[in-house]
Order: C-alpha cells, then structure tokens, then sequence
C-alpha cells in the first residue's frame, strides 16, 4: 500500500472516531440522565466538553505538530483519546464524566487538523478531489449510523458501552499510527508560542471578516449546523417521552443522511450556476419547517419523523455544503491559511455553542411552563434562529459572486 494511503486510513480511522462521539453518544442521554441523576444542562455538557476540548486545542496544534513531530502527536492523542474513553465509560458520576469528557475532546482535537495537514501534503492536488470525497462519504456515513449503533448498544448492554466500543478502534488507529507514520526529523530551534503570536494570528483572522461571503457562510455554520445538533439533543428527550426506543430515535439519522446527501449534490451541481443565494434561502427553509413541525409527532407518528429528519437533513446540507463553497470565494491565497483556522474554529464554536444554547432554553422552559409547552416553544425557537441569517443572505449581491466564480 502506497504510504499515502496509509496516511489516509489512520485520519480517516480517527475522523470517524471524532465524528461518532459528536453523534453517538447523545443518544444514550436519557440513560445517562436516570444513571448519573444529571440534570438537562448538565446532560448537553457531555456533548458541549468534548467539542470545547476539539475547539482548544486547534490554535495549538500547529505548534506542538512543530515540537514535538506529527507521528508523535498523533500517537500521543491516540493514548489520550483511548484513556479518556476507558474512563468515560467508569464514571460514576455526571461531574466525572463531563471532566473525561473534555479530555477525551483535547486528545480526539489533534487528529483532525494534524491528519488532514499529512495526508494532503502527501496526496498530489490532481488526487486530492478523490480523497475528498472519500472524507465526506466519512462524514455522511458516521453520523447516520453511529445513532442507529448506539441506540442498539444501549438497549442490549448500558449507555457505557457506547464509549467502551470506541476503544477496539482507536487502538487500532494506534497500532497503524506507530507501525506505518514515519517520524520526522526533529527541529534544530523549538518555535516559540506566545502571546504576541497569538494575538497577531487573531488579527489577522478578524480582518477577514470584513469579506460579506465569508461573514454570511460562518454565521449560517452557527444558525443551521449548530442549531440542528442543538435541537437534535432536544428531540431525542422529546422522543423518549413519546415512547420511541433508543433505536429507532438512532434510525432517524438514516433518512437524514440520505437526505443529506441529496443536498449536497444539489449544492455542488448547481453552485457555479446559481450563486450561493437560492441555495441557502432553500435549505434554510427546509431545516426551519422540519424543526417547527417536530411538535406535531406523536408516538405513532414513524414516518413524519423520518420526513422531518429528511427535511433537516437536506436544508442542513444543502446550507453547509453551499456554505463551505462560498466561504473562500474572494479570500486571497496568502490569506488562505488565517481563513481556515477562522473557518474551523467557527464550526468546532458552532457544534458547542448550538447544543449548550438548545438544552438551556429548554431547561428554562422547563421551568416556567408544563413539559409539551417547553418542547413547543424550544422547537419554535430553533426554527427562528435557523432562519436569522435571512436578511444578509437576501443582500447577498449574486451577480458579484458569479462574477468571481466565471475565472
């Protein structure tokens, strides 16, 4: 096997590792709740620590890849991401939990931005569009079927080996990580992180904000990716009122991701030709009307669930996928690197902010108002904030965009 592909196996080993405990644990959240006596709030900090921990550690990574080796780092967050899930999995309280939870983020964080830089400095550019691909298959596949997995898990063992099955893998990742990565020679000089360099990455990362593209693709990253895993934590509490079993609120990813995908290649067929505008008022529509109507399932209701998360899944899609496409349309390439570290701590701040915003204002409908009113009221609310960008995408000036596009 070419080593490029060795590298590939190893990131995408540990990108689906990523990817399915953003997704897979949340569906073992009601066990969780009656186990541990956790509380609403504290139940959206099990999903909130662990991207808190993927979102530290994104500054930092490019220096310690630089002290330390990319092999090395890698390896090492392999160790920690597998000690935090054991751990995990022990907990015997919510408080413990949360705290191995953001462990487990700072160990899992590394593998992203340090894999993906090894694998497409070693992949050609004419190969790269074929490696992408692969990756967002990854990224579509996992969060389908991890809560279809999970839910089963839970079922016929505990909400604990959810976590304990990370493991087999993870060591896996290990083992390929020590036997097939190749070390790097190590630095005559130790760069130096401070404050200054920091600041100054800060900087220049804020100027490129002023660029309506990329302004209006981060926020529509906060308001349709964010809100929807948000207001998915708070559907799952709803749909365990209603009776749904772990399994089948799991098997409700699956018309999602097939939905998904449909928005997705709408997004990459009609981008060039139509602008970003039409394509994100759609899927921010789409996701808006599969959230409002959420309310209206009960425990008989098995097919409108499955539309519903049809719905989400293709608005949700079609606006993250034109998103990305639209974020770096006028960045210019000496600016590319500020604008992907921008980019990625915008998502990672978008999937930790979405939740801890949902499961709070539910909690505190929950305590001014009956039970089925604060569901409502959540779901009502979720559907507004998917629809806040609207005024700026309206404003978005299409015959520009396409202008920028025709080279």
């Amino acid at each position: 096997m070419a080593y490029r592909n060795k590298l590939a196996l190893v990131y995408l080993l540990g990108f689906a590792l990523d990817l399915v405990n953003m997704f897979a644990a949340s569906i073992a959240y009601p066990q969780i709740g009656q186990t541990l006596h956790a509380s609403v709030n504290q139940l959206a900090w099990i999903g909130n620590a662990y991207m808190l921990g993927l979102t530290l550690i994104i500054l930092p990574s490019v220096w310690l890849a630089a002290v330390f080796g990319e092999k090395r780092l890698i390896v090492a967050s392999l160790v920690l991401f597998s000690v935090a899930s054991w751990c995990v999995a022990q907990a015997s309280s919510i408080e413990t939990l949360i705290g191995w939870r953001l462990l487990q983020g700072l160990g899992g964080g590394l593998l992203i931005p340090v894999g993906q830089a090894m694998v497409y400095r070693h992949f050609p550019v004419r190969e790269r569009a074929r490696l992408t691909s692969i990756i967002l298959s990854v990224a579509l596949l996992v969060p389908a079927l991890s809560p279809a997995l999970g839910g089963w898990v839970v079922e016929s063992w505990s909400w604990r080996g959810i976590f304990y099955a990370n493991l087999p893998f993870a060591v896996l990742a290990l083992m390929l990580a020590g036997l097939w990565l190749k070390p790097e020679p190590r630095l005559t000089s130790r760069p130096a992180l401070s404050f200054s360099s920091l600041a100054s990455g800060a900087q220049h990362m804020g100027g490129l904000l002023k660029s309506p593209l990329l302004r209006v693709a981060m926020l529509m990253y906060v308001c349709v990716a964010g809100i929807f895993i948000g207001t998915q934590l708070v559907s799952i509490l709803y749909l365990h009122q209603l009776g749904f079993s772990p399994t089948q609120t799991g098997a409700l990813m699956l018309p999602w991701a097939l939905a998904s995908a449909v928005g997705i290649t709408l997004s990459r067929v009609q981008f060039n030709r139509l602008g970003p505008k039409p394509l994100l008022l759609l899927g921010m529509s789409a996701q808006a009307l599969g959230i409002g109507l959420l309310i209206q399932l009960d425990s008989n209701n098995t097919w409108l669930a499955m539309l519903l998360y049809a719905l989400m899944g293709f608005g949700g899609s079609l606006c993250s996928s034109t998103a990305q496409n639209t974020a770096f349309i006028d960045v210019t390439a000496e600016r590319m690197g500020h604008a992907s570290a921008l980019w990625n701590l915008n998502r990672q701040l978008s999937f930790l902010l979405g939740p801890a915003l949902m499961m709070a204002v539910f909690a505190t409908l929950s305590t001014i108002t009956s039970t089925p009113n604060a569901f409502a009221l959540c779901f009502a609310i979720g559907c507004a904030l998917t629809l806040a960008p609207l005024i700026l995408v309206l404003r978005l000036n299409t015959p520009h965009v396409l202008a920028l596009l025709a080279p």
